[in-house]
């Protein structure tokens, strides 16, 4: 059974970075998707950055020029580093990875990121 577990998350000033991680716990298949999602309370969850099959990245508009997506497959991680932060881009943090990009096999618990 594979977990998904985040780090990194925290509270940060306006136009600062953190670095997320989400470290599985077993192997997970090179030709799953994974990506890193965000939802505030009250809304729905919504895509940050996804890597697809054909190893594509993938930005929501809101991140683009700001936000990077990267997989290292040989230690099972997936980063997401995050600079000149908003407070918009405040948001519980997950990562989930699967066969598809609508078709998650595994998500993580999420991680808090504040920015203030």
């Amino acid at each position: 059974h594979v977990q998904l577990v985040e780090s990194g998350g925290g509270s940060v000033q306006v136009g600062g970075s953190l670095r997320l991680s989400c470290q599985a716990s077993g192997e997970i298949s090179s030709d799953y998707c994974v990506g890193w999602y965000r939802q505030v309370p009250g809304k729905a969850r919504e895509a940050v950055a996804t890597i697809d099959s054909d190893g594509i990245a993938t930005y929501a508009d809101s991140v683009k020029g700001r936000f990077t997506i990267s997989q290292d497959n040989a230690k099972n991680t997936l980063n997401l580093q995050m600079n000149s932060l908003k407070p918009e881009d405040t948001a519980m943090y997950y990562c989930a990875a699967g066969p598809t990009l609508n078709e998650y096999t595994y998500w993580g618990q999420g991680t808090q990121v504040t920015v203030s």
